[in-house]
């Protein structure tokens, strides 16, 4: 049986080809008898040589003799790649549990690493008990530490499993996936060895390999930054709790630098992906009947597919809105995320288009026309406000947002500018954190950490308080309103009660009774998941609606009701 084929630059300069034993004796496919090297005394010419070296049939697998053609027999089975052993290819040793932790990217980062790992022939499974490889992707972002903490204190209770193992149980192997891989690399593998096996959020198509060395018995980590690494051809395995919802990631990376973010460092700098490869994974969502699609990007108002030459000229640079500055200059040419949206929405008029995060300093009016326009882009914004004084909030638009309290020289004053903001611009959700500065950041290297721990908690549970304040009195507004629900599923409380979210992504409960079919006029039938209902709000808090429903719908039918 021979090995794969090496080309070897011989001294004339021409490639030869050679194949290798089982014993890795080199072998020439077709050696020429003693003799036949010269004609006539004198050097044979390169035509000559050429004519008797080997063949195209020399290099086909069972190659028949008539006519050159060839078959593979049914029973043949070609060599595994060199570093994959044939334990590591066995069925029972290839079942993976995956884990992920903290943001919507790392959510999208399991679905790109699980269709890699599917490829290769890895199982999924959910009983930790039958698992062989066990990576993890942990949230290492902005300034939250306590989603770090967690993931420390997973890994240690995962080692202890580990060093449980029985003797007849194949040994586990643990990994670390993502950003907190990135940055923390020499403290996870070799201060405190609690992991096998290290990847960075551009290496995930080195994850087989990464295994089979973890096989070994060896630390096996790769956390290289790429510039152009987006997963373009790699369609994610989409698999969440809700098979009615999914996260497409448009980009990867990030350029804004701000001062307490890591991201830049640990994602690398900003890469788009083609609109093509977005839209065919879009419509295969549409196909497999997912009702609600996020566009994921760190900064979504920066997208710019530059994949194919027509469209260097097809934008003109970004303006940033006022009040915004930046260090780069602006980028010219590419399909910005405007003419992404618009293409996105016409795949599935039935399909809901949330999008996250846009960045305020360059948030284009055309996407504002687009949510105006278009009936299943929903009227929802995420702006990552973390502090600040004064916001230009657009109509009848939903709005969430980030805060983080105690940022270093943050003074009183500063604190109570940001809960102005919070009064004033009445966020419907929000996510708080106290500050904790991370290396590499611009804060770690130039900025001081001098607001003291307890007073960074007071802040942060005076700004809980005023959110949740505020936001009850928003939710309160659309008392006697009708909300258009995407049903999720039944209620975490009650089976009796089901589960969904508005337009503006606020949770809406409400029983699960016989209701009118709008789509099916003079009958009636309970909601499903991925059913469309409008019901009448008659309760609210700060985080839910309570309602009544009124029956099923589309889409397109509320939007015209309106």
């Amino acid at each position: 049986m021979t090995r794969p084929l090496q080309r070897v630059l011989g001294a004339a300069g021409l490639l030869r080809w050679r194949t290798y034993s089982c014993h890795g004796a080199c072998v020439s496919p077709r050696q020429p008898v003693h003799g036949e090297a010269k004609r006539n005394g004198r050097p044979e010419g390169l035509g000559a040589r050429l004519a008797a070296g080997p063949t195209l049939r020399d290099f086909l697998r069972d190659a028949g003799p008539a006519h050159g053609a060839f078959h593979h027999p049914a029973e043949a089975e070609e060599d595994p790649a060199p570093y994959l052993g044939t334990s590591t290819l066995a069925e029972g040793n290839r079942k993976v549990y995956l884990e992920t932790y903290g943001c919507q990217m790392n959510v999208s980062d399991t679905e790109i690493a699980w269709s890699i790992l599917q490829r290769s022939g890895y199982l999924r499974t959910r009983r930790l008990e039958d698992v062989r490889y066990f990576p993890i992707l942990p949230e290492t972002q902005g300034g939250r530490e306590k989603a770090e903490q967690t993931v420390w204190k997973r890994l240690r209770h995962l080692t202890a499993l580990k060093s449980k193992r029985l003797p007849s149980q194949a040994p586990l192997r643990i990994g670390v996936l993502g950003c907190m891989a990135e940055r923390l690399k020499e403290e996870i593998l070799h201060r405190e060895r609690l992991v096998d096996i290290v990847a960075g959020p551009d290496a995930y198509r080195d994850l087989p390999r990464l295994l089979a060395v973890a096989e070994s018995g060896q630390q096996a980590a790769n956390i290289l930054l790429s510039l152009d690494e987006t997963y373009a051809d790699i369609l994610p395995v989409h698999g969440g709790v809700s098979a009615i919802s999914a996260f497409v990631s448009i980009q990867r990376g990030c350029d804004n630098m701000c001062s307490y973010c890591i991201v830049p460092f640990t994602r690398g700098r900003e890469r788009s992906r083609p609109v093509a490869s977005i839209l065919r994974e879009v419509q295969m969502l549409s196909d497999q009947g997912v009702r609600e699609v996020t566009l994921l990007g760190q900064n979504v108002n920066s997208y710019r597919d530059t994949s194919e030459a027509q469209f260097s000229s097809a934008a003109p640079p970004t303006c940033l809105s006022s009040g915004f500055s930046t260090v780069y200059k602006a980028k010219r040419g590419g399909l910005r995320f405007a003419h992404l949206l618009e293409r996105v929405s016409e795949i599935d008029p039935e399909m809901r288009i949330r999008f996250t995060s846009p960045h305020p300093k360059d948030f284009p009016d055309e996407v504002l026309r687009l949510i105006r326009e278009r009936p299943n882009i929903c009227r929802q914004l995420h702006l990552p406000v973390q502090s600040g004084s004064t916001l230009r909030a657009p109509w009848g638009v939903s709005l969430s947002s980030d805060f983080i309290a105690g940022f270093c020289g943050e003074t009183e004053e500063d604190h109570q500018q940001t809960v102005s903001l919070l009064r004033e611009v009445r966020y419907s959700a929000g996510f708080l954190f106290a500050y904790s500065m991370r290396q590499k950041t611009r804060a770690f290297h130039r900025l001081e950490d001098d607001v003291p721990a307890e007073v960074k908690q007071q802040r942060l549970a005076e700004l809980i308080a005023v959110f949740r304040e505020e936001a009850a009195q928003v939710n309160a507004a659309a008392l006697g309103s009708t909300q258009l629900v995407l049903v999720e599923g039944p209620s975490k409380r009650s089976d009796s009660e089901l589960c969904g979210r508005s337009d503006g992504n606020i949770k809406v409960i409400f029983p699960n009774v016989e209701i009118e079919d709008g789509t099916n006029p003079g009958t009636r039938v309970r909601a499903q998941l991925g059913d469309y209902v409008s019901v009448k709000i008659i309760s609210a808090n700060s985080q839910t609606l309570k309602g009544v429903p009124l029956g099923r719908t589309t889409l397109r039918e509320s939007a015209s009701a309106c």
